[in-house]
């Protein structure tokens, strides 16, 4: 099969390659069949982006009272927060749509 696959493109950008995967089908550049089942990236980071939010200084003040109890930096245990909630809510939307 490998030798009907196109060759790949090299992209400059993030969102140069989202541009042509959503026009482009990855199964005449990929032969997924020889895919690794269940990959880890060790070394891969998520993109990031800064944001700036207001927040009441009691609350600022009761998230480093918790990140110190945890050994963590505060804005880190904000981070984890979010993301269980936004994963607690996505579940529970998903789940809520099914019945």
């Amino acid at each position: 099969m490998d030798s009907n696959l196109r060759p790949m493109s090299q992209f400059s950008s993030e969102d140069e390659e989202r541009d042509f995967w959503t026009t482009h089908d990855s199964t005449e550049y990929i032969d997924w069949s020889k895919a690794e089942r269940d990959p880890t990236f060790v070394r891969l980071k998520p993109s990031t982006r800064t944001v700036s939010i207001r927040l009441p200084e009691s609350l600022i003040a009761a998230l480093k009272i918790l990140a110190n109890k945890k050994d963590i930096p505060y804005q880190s245990l904000m981070k984890m927060y979010l993301s269980e909630k936004v994963k607690e809510e996505t579940s529970t939307n998903v789940h809520s749509s099914l019945d």
